[in-house]
């Protein structure tokens, strides 16, 4: 099972490993994309007020464009570690054991603007790049990422469940995923708390003892953790929280 996960635009700062190796990512046949976009976010990040009008920032934010400039020489964090924000709040992978940590590090990968998409475990730096975000001489990162990106999410032989956000999503579809919306009790979608149900459901598949193969397996593990889950189709869930 591979449980795939937004990113999110806050990160962790620093980090004690080395600097970013994109030859020991995860889905290496990513690479070439990976290599692109690396060296075009350092290039932009020498010229600073282009960078904020390409990313979408204020010019309060800067600091993101330093840590685009310093990407190929920042130190890393497993990619677990670097995403913060409130999934990764309620995902709570600094609770987890050390068995635990090791079934989230398999268990579940994170989409990126940048890197297409990250087992838990990968170590990568911090840097500024959305999914909706176009880079210069490059495009589009839906243009540039679903030739590449789809086949490989495609082509996962493993229940894949799929909790990306809208931007993320279209990067590259994934037909035979399972996809999760999170809803009240009288079908109304939930928007403000969404983040939070969704890290506490990946947390609850990413550590528990079997791993599930089937959405009834998904269904049982969910509900082992307080988290209702009703089917809605072939490949679609609902959770469903209180009004």
């Amino acid at each position: 099972m591979l449980v795939l996960l937004p990113p999110s635009e806050t990160k962790e700062p620093g980090g004690d490993g080395p600097a970013l190796d994109l030859y020991q990512l995860s889905f290496p046949e990513l690479t070439p994309v990976r290599r692109k976009l690396a060296y075009a976010l350092v290039d932009l990040a020498a010229d600073v007020p282009e960078s904020l009008r390409v990313l979408g920032l204020s010019p309060r934010q800067e600091d993101e464009v330093k840590r685009n400039a310093a990407l190929l020489t920042a130190g890393t964090l497993p990619a677990l570690d670097r995403y913060t924000g409130v999934l990764y709040d309620a995902l709570g992978v600094a609770t987890f054991t050390r068995s635990q940590r090791a079934k989230a590090g398999h268990r579940l990968a994170i989409a990126s603007a940048l890197f297409g998409v990250l087992r838990g475990g990968d170590r990568i730096p911090a840097y500024r790049l959305s999914g909706a975000n176009s880079v210069p001489e490059l495009g589009t990162l839906r243009a540039l990422w679903r030739p590449v990106l789809e086949p490989v999410l495609a082509g996962l032989d493993e229940l894949v469940v799929d909790l990306r956000s809208g931007a993320y999503a279209a990067l590259a579809g994934i037909p035979d995923a399972i996809t999760v919306r999170v809803v009240t009790d009288t079908g109304k979608t939930v928007s403000h708390h969404n983040k939070a149900y969704k890290g506490k459901l990946a947390a609850a598949l990413a550590t528990a003892a079997r791993e599930p193969s089937t959405v009834e397996g998904l269904t049982r593990v969910a509900a082992r953790a307080g988290i209702r889950l009703s089917r809605t189709g072939d490949r679609e869930l609902e959770l469903i929280t209180p009004s």
